[in-house]
């Protein structure tokens, strides 16, 4: 997967900002890497854009850990079915071969998430203007 800056927003990328700069234990490894990818879905014959993409340092011989698969949205509550497409994603790098067993699903939004993402069984990190603009006190 390559990453860049695939429909490249102003809150998308905020959001790039403050993952590369979390703490090491908010996706459980150093961030090499932050960007945006495109990754194929063959079995839908489709593309789908991932806003917020984390990779750990790549060591020799392994396979590339993915820390995060993210969305940012703006003026969009979060819900299930943006959780839904990120595991979908996750799914398919893994099928090629990239290390995913830990990577923690984000969600990036002004608007708020719905309570039912309390209920995920994933690694789950949820991200609100509060979070993206604190003054790290």
């Amino acid at each position: 997967m390559r990453l860049g800056h695939v429909g490249d927003g102003k809150f998308e990328q905020i959001c790039r900002e403050f993952a590369i700069a979390t703490p090491t234990d908010t996706f459980g490894g150093l961030p090499a890497e932050v960007g945006a990818g495109v990754i194929t879905d063959p079995a839908s014959r489709t593309r789908m854009e991932v806003n917020v993409v984390v990779l750990a340092p790549a060591d020799p011989g392994e396979p590339r850990r993915v820390l995060s698969l993210g969305e940012a949205k703006w003026g969009e509550i979060m819900g299930i079915r943006q959780v839904e497409r990120l595991r979908r994603a996750r799914d398919l790098l893994a099928a090629r071969g990239f290390n995913t067993r830990d990577t923690v699903i984000a969600c990036y939004s002004d608007a708020g998430f719905d309570p039912e993402l309390h209920d995920t069984t994933d690694r789950l990190l949820t991200v609100g203007l509060e979070d993206l603009y604190a003054d790290g006190d």
